[in-house]
């Protein structure tokens, strides 16, 4: 566990279809933050970050906030992949939380209606600052 006001940060790359995914995660105030480092999440890389969520989860990290600030272009396939970590939280008796939406994936998310199953925060500060 790290010390207060310190975070543990490692590198996650995930191999899929021969592809590899860039993101980040990290354990901060006991949340793991997962990055994602692309500028499109669609049907190339959506199922990866499902298998990276699902691990994240099943190595104990419960508390789930994805960083999309990076993330301008979302397809149905990528909304797919986060419906998925979402499910796979509430299973577990978890969260996944949204963070940093560009307003393109806003958009995406208020056309969809999915704003109403997610909580989203402007930052990945907001989303660890909640109660």
């Amino acid at each position: 566990m790290p010390f207060a006001g310190f975070s543990t940060r490692f590198e996650s790359r995930a191999t899929f279809e021969g592809n590899t995914l860039k993101c980040t995660t990290e354990v901060r105030q006991g949340r793991t933050v997962l990055i994602v480092g692309e500028e499109r999440l669609d049907a190339s890389n959506s199922g990866e970050l499902r298998e990276i969520m699902l691990n994240l989860l099943e190595a104990g990290g419960q508390q789930l906030v994805i960083d999309l600030s990076q993330v301008n272009f979302i397809d149905s396939s990528g909304l797919g992949a986060l419906l998925s970590g979402f499910k796979s939280a509430n299973l577990r008796s978890g969260s996944l939380v949204l963070a940093g939406l560009q307003s393109r994936v806003q958009s995406m998310f208020e056309l969809t209606r999915l704003q109403r199953v997610f909580e989203i925060f402007s930052s990945v500060e907001d989303a660890l600052a909640r109660a």
